[in-house]
């Protein structure tokens, strides 16, 4: 996706990785954490996070019919 010549697609598809990476952290924080507030902000994080994933998604179906 970074290779895309199109620096809009190179953009989002960069993104997914980075968002995965946000979610592999909450996770950890939900199964391993103490902390009320940290596991709470971990499950907003993997809420935002999976629907940005999802939006992307759907912008890269949308483009590609175009």
């Amino acid at each position: 996706g970074m290779t895309a010549e199109d620096i809009d697609v190179a953009f989002v598809c960069g993104m997914i990785p980075h968002h995965e990476g946000a979610i592999n952290m909450a996770k950890a924080e939900l199964a391993h954490g103490d902390e009320q507030w940290a596991k709470d902000m971990a499950q907003k994080v993997i809420d935002a996070q999976q629907q940005e994933i999802a939006d992307i998604l759907a912008w890269l179906e949308e483009r590609a019919k175009q």
